[in-house]
């Protein structure tokens, strides 16, 4: 008999990454829930799952993981753009709802898997380090650190693990539906100045596209999720390659892989919360799931560029180098 595995936002960007990855593995039955804000049906197009359109705070699904159904839970579901100044509706969709989901799951014990972010650590210096500089500089990092607090005060009484997953710069195959459906607001910045280049535009940064990331591929952030699956008790880790760059770096990148020479467009940022220098420490997370990032930030251009050039646009998955 198949073990159900519920992922939550899993019609989104990295929600139907990890899809395809767990409808794969033998004996495992994958139902997906996404309430479609900014998840879409075509990333779920080539995946067998079981699919529904509900909200996170379903009563009939909050039961169910209550009643044990769910082997595990992959919570991705989120509002995941930045610049959402709302911090009611900030709060109510991205904390509050995670709160109601593990109530039900620490009636049944249910292991959660759930994404947190690198929001949580503002501009504190780097390295990132898990307790140290956590100073959220906008309501969508704050909300991401009310849910790491949520976990912790559940882990005590949890009979199975909680594991947060703090995503720093997420990119890769899968996330092209936010184009159309937000903006492009939302869609990582590999994928928008690949976007302007491809078209024949000037790539636009901030002056002077020095801010470093770290980017991390999605091949491995899915990886990070598999390996949840096995931890051995709570916790929250990073989830990054370790090594930041800079924006410069992408052009670059990109300018190689479609053969071109692009003069870049450095404009005013806007934004006084911009994080500026993001940079994942791993040694919590290598310790506590035995992961660490395969996929250099030029290997995962390369791969991505490469499905992009053949209009792919769904989900890969994980791993697969």
């Amino acid at each position: 008999m198949s073990e159900k595995v519920l992922i939550t936002g899993g019609a989104g960007f990295i929600g139907a990454n990890l899809a395809l990855a767990l409808s794969t593995r033998p004996g495992i039955d994958v139902v997906v829930i996404d309430d479609f804000s900014s998840g879409d049906w075509r990333n779920l197009r080539d995946i067998d799952c079981e699919l529904r359109a509900a909200d996170c705070g379903d009563p009939a699904l909050l039961e169910e993981i209550a009643e044990g159904v769910y082997a595990t839970i992959f919570h991705q579901a989120a509002i995941t753009d930045t610049t959402v100044l709302d911090q009611r509706r900030m709060i109510e969709t991205n904390t509050n709802a995670f709160a109601d989901i593990l109530e039900a799951a620490s009636h049944s014990g249910t292991r959660v898997i759930y994404a947190s972010s690198a929001g949580v650590y503002g501009n504190s210096p780097a390295p990132n380090r898990i307790g140290e500089g956590e100073c959220p500089e906008n309501v969508y990092g704050f909300s991401k650190l009310a849910m790491d607090r949520v976990a912790r005060r559940w882990h005590e009484c949890s009979e199975a693990p909680i594991i947060g997953l703090r995503y720093f710069n997420v990119y890769g195959p899968g996330e092209y539906h936010k184009n159309e459906k937000c903006g492009n607001k939302t869609a990582s910045m590999i994928l928008q100045l690949y976007e302007q280049i491809r078209s024949g535009k000037r790539p636009r940064l901030f002056k002077y596209g020095e801010q470093m990331r770290d980017f991390i591929y999605i091949r491995d952030v899915v990886d990070a999720n598999l390996a949840a699956m096995e931890a051995p008790r709570s916790g929250i880790c990073n989830v990054g390659t370790g090594q930041a760059r800079t924006f410069n770096d992408i052009v670059r990148l990109l300018a190689e892989q479609l053969g071109c020479h692009p003069e870049i467009e450095y404009f005013d940022n806007p934004y006084a919360f911009y994080q500026t220098h993001t940079e994942a420490d791993t040694s919590e997370t290598s310790e506590l799931l035995g992961w660490r990032a395969r996929w250099s930030l030029e290997e995962g251009i390369a791969d991505y560029v490469r499905y992009l050039e053949q209009g792919e646009r769904g989900p890969v998955g994980g791993s697969a180098s």
